[in-house]
């Protein structure tokens, strides 16, 4: 495919990403779709389920996690005595099989543990969860722990997966679309981390015979930083993978993908948008960790250039006097693992400090940066505003 292509409908689409995850002699074993809210995410996650339905008679190749699987857990609240409120899971979805032979508790305790500050219990009888914090009991939890909750099951139920579960051999792709849509940056680095980890297990996964059987992974995002994260984990890797940003030009149903590899990343420019709105100084709030994201951006940008380092922007950005200065800030404060665990906030002499390399880096290479932060358009006919992501 040429670094542009244009498809009329998402089944054009989901052929073209299929295609790329199965046409020897270099398959895929990974792709990763940046791509703006409202562009039709969800949508496409969909259609990839259902030609895997079409392709096989109607069974089943594909384990998603999308808007739709946080619509299988409904609460039940207890309206009249107000004081047993659970979750209540769809025993029928798939996406549960084989849920009680699991023994998942432990492996969701922890990836929670990393995340939030409340418990559970899973009653696997009835179908429900009921969560606790504190010496409380039978709490109702706010929707974003709801979603990183979720998020948890589904990592726990892909390890099981990845390891041969039989309950869940029907599964040969994963498609994972945007899973941190009510995080704070802090988390979606630790999250970025874990499902990267995660992803080069199932892309690197061998058969009782030790013979690859890899699964074939879409994950796609309209997190910049998020996305970016991720970039760099799995590009450290050995993993075959592919990268694009994904565009809807009009709302007349086209779509494009722009292979990302040997140009600039447009998920890096959005990730400077996300950096500058970070960087105001009345509204933003700027952790250390956003020098890791400031370096990977010039990283790329000098390497687009054909240098090697990041000295190549330094030079370009700083006068003789500022040079050492910002030299000796990005070379030094961007190191410690993205801060993930224990994630601080700038000292105010390093925040004005990144304002300056942030402010010169964008003016000197002119940079026009995407008006992806301002409120999400209107959802085109035929979409729910809660799905059209």
């Amino acid at each position: 495919m040429s670094d542009i292509a244009t498809f009329q409908n998402l089944h054009e689409l989901v052929t073209q990403l299929r295609a790329d995850l199965n046409k020897p002699p270099k398959p895929k074993q990974l792709i990763l779709l940046y791509a703006f809210n409202r562009t039709g995410k969800t949508r496409l996650s969909m259609e990839f389920k259902d030609e895997g339905k079409r392709q096989n008679n109607g069974v089943a190749d594909t384990l998603y996690f999308n808007a739709y699987t946080e619509d299988l857990f409904t609460w039940e609240n207890d309206l009249e005595a107000d004081s047993v409120r659970f979750l209540q899971l769809n025993k029928n979805s798939k996406f549960f099989e084989a849920l009680t032979e699991l023994a998942l508790d432990e492996r969701i305790a922890s990836y929670l543990g990393r995340y939030a500050d409340f418990d559970f219990d899973i009653d696997y009888a009835a179908w429900k969860i009921v969560f606790r914090k504190g010496g409380t009991d039978n709490i109702k939890i706010s929707r974003g722990e709801q979603n990183i909750f979720v998020w948890c099951l589904f990592m726990a139920i892909c390890e099981r997966m990845i390891d041969g579960h039989e309950s869940y051999q029907w599964v040969k792709y994963l498609y994972i679309d945007d899973p941190i849509s009510s995080l704070d940056d802090n988390n979606a680095i630790s999250v970025a981390c874990d499902l990267a980890k995660l992803l080069r297990r199932a892309a690197s996964r061998l058969d009782k015979d030790r013979k690859p059987a890899p699964i074939k992974i879409v994950f796609s995002s309209h997190h910049a930083l998020f996305f970016n994260v991720m970039c760099n984990e799995l590009g450290r890797s050995k993993v075959p993978h592919k990268r694009y940003f994904l565009h809807r030009p009009n709302a007349d149903g086209a779509y494009t993908l722009r292979a990302t590899e040997d140009t600039p990343y447009f998920h890096h420019v959005a990730s400077l948008a996300e950096l500058q709105r970070a960087a105001e100084p009345n509204t933003g709030r700027l952790y250390t960790f956003h020098f890791n994201a400031l370096r990977s951006i010039m990283e790329k940008t000098a390497s687009f250039f054909g240098h090697e380092d990041i000295s190549f922007c330094l030079k370009a950005i700083a006068n003789e006097e500022d040079k050492a200065l910002y030299n000796r800030a990005v070379q030094l404060l961007s190191h410690g693992a993205y801060a993930i665990w224990e994630p601080t906030v700038m000292g105010e002499d390093n925040r004005e400090l990144f304002r300056r390399i942030l402010t010169d880096f964008i003016s000197t290479f002119k940079f026009t940066l995407p008006d992806i932060l301002a409120p999400a358009r209107a959802p085109t006919i035929g979409t729910s505003p809660e799905h059209a992501t």
